[in-house]
């Protein structure tokens, strides 16, 4: 068996805005695999519509949101290179930088991991890196997933955080931590319906929301079937 390494696990995303639930489970992750988590922003995530915040207000919010918790660090890498933010870009960089033999960890929810056939070279990601997955309530990874997917994740399953010090990539650990219902969609939606939201996200996050005036906070929301402003 392989000597156990220091473990660097890495929790990539749009972070649109980042939410409580996002801070818990690096917190989990980190607890679990007893290491620092490093938080990345994307800066051009090409999966998904155009976020409704920049990235440099998508960082800064990041920043606020793990002020003071031990071992989570802000990683502005994906901000810092240009073109769309690949993962696998990602991850082949980080593997140049630590080399061959180190143990990485890349941190994502059970919804992302059942998408994975859509990433960019998405085969290659378990030669570059492990995955953890943090599960939702509902999620397809029981039940539904692509059989290529399926197929891709047969063998690689674990429970045991030391597995991932012994190899440098191709496990997938399963976190205790589910998710959380909310999401960053569900977020943008209650800030855009005027819909109470501040206790989603850190009170720093929830004013800078505010101050900036992202996502249409303090917009009246639209009345659907409302008359027309006579003023108008």
């Amino acid at each position: 068996m392989s000597p156990a390494r220091a473990l660097q696990v890495f929790h990539g995303g749009t972070f649109d805005p980042v939410h409580n639930g996002h801070v818990a489970v690096a917190c989990a992750a980190r607890d679990a695999c007893d290491t620092e988590v490093r938080m990345l922003p994307a800066a051009d995530p090409p999966h998904r519509a155009p976020p409704g915040a920049g990235a440099v207000d998508r960082a800064a919010m990041v920043a606020l949101a793990i002020a003071g918790i031990p071992r989570l660090v802000l990683d502005l890498r994906e901000l810092e290179r240009e073109g769309p933010s690949w993962t696998v870009d990602t991850l082949r960089a980080l593997r140049a930088a630590v080399g061959p033999e180190a143990p990485i960890a890349w941190l994502v929810g059970a919804d992302s991991l059942a998408g994975l056939p859509t990433w960019k070279d998405w085969r290659a990601l378990f030669t570059l890196a492990h995955f953890i997955v943090a599960d939702r309530t509902g999620s397809r990874l029981d039940s539904s997933l692509a059989p290529e997917l399926g197929e891709a994740l047969r063998g690689r399953w674990t429970d045991d955080a030391d597995r991932l010090r012994r190899a440098p990539s191709g496990l997938v650990l399963r976190l205790n931590q589910p998710l959380q219902a909310h999401s960053a969609t569900d977020v943008r939606r209650r800030i855009g319906e005027g819909l109470p939201w501040r206790d989603l996200v850190a009170p720093a996050v929830a004013d800078y929301i505010g101050e900036r005036g992202l996502y249409g906070v303090g917009r009246a929301p639209a009345v659907i079937g409302s008359p027309p402003d006579a003023s108008l």
